[in-house]
């Protein structure tokens, strides 16, 4: 089994900010035929889907983006996955628009969901795929996170999160070393 937990922040407020690309990622995957309806479970919402007859389940934790920890590691303990099959998908403003970083482990990088997550596993090895949203300019990096995508962005920030969507599913199927050599940027 494999957990795939996109990051965000529960509620209509929250739908297409740059924070929220992680939730827009398990949606992309949800959308395939074989995935099941999401169900409130863990302080999430998750759904199962199944790629070459592997169980994956695709969470989105409602607990908002800081305390995103407390979902995962319930979900960890429950179908006992180790960190090698967790990957974790989340916005970053290191990276230019709409471009992907796949690591096999790594700091939270001042990620406060990742912070929270690594908190609550002990660890930091675990995958993670990070988006990028572009650097904050004078609003900051709350404001940015927490804002929407402006026109001009919203083609790149698109194909990104495809892309990401298409990547996503490789690591399910091969790996994330498949996944650095050909998506990382």
């Amino acid at each position: 089994m494999k957990v795939v937990v996109g990051l965000g922040n529960p509620g209509k407020r929250y739908d297409g900010t740059r924070h929220n690309v992680g939730y827009a990622v398990v949606d992309g995957l949800a959308k395939a035929p074989e995935a099941s309806a999401f169900q409130e479970r863990f302080d999430s919402l998750v759904a199962e889907l199944y790629e070459n007859g592997e169980k994956v389940l695709l969470v989105k934790p409602e607990t908002f983006m800081n305390l995103s920890g407390r979902a995962v590691r319930q979900i960890i303990d429950f179908y006992q996955v180790m960190p090698p099959d967790l990957l974790v998908v989340c916005d970053d403003i290191n990276l230019p628009l709409g471009k992907l970083r796949f690591r096999p482990r790594g700091t939270h990088g001042g990620h406060n969901g990742l912070r929270d997550i690594q908190n609550h596993l002990g660890t930091s090895d675990y995958p993670r795929l990070r988006i990028g949203v572009d650097a904050p300019s004078e609003d900051g990096a709350i404001d940015h996170v927490l804002g929407k995508f402006r026109p001009s962005e919203k083609p790149a920030i698109a194909e990104g999160i495809e892309c990401a969507v298409q990547g996503v599913s490789q690591w399910i199927r091969e790996g994330i070393e498949k996944c650095m050599n050909q998506y990382n940027a």
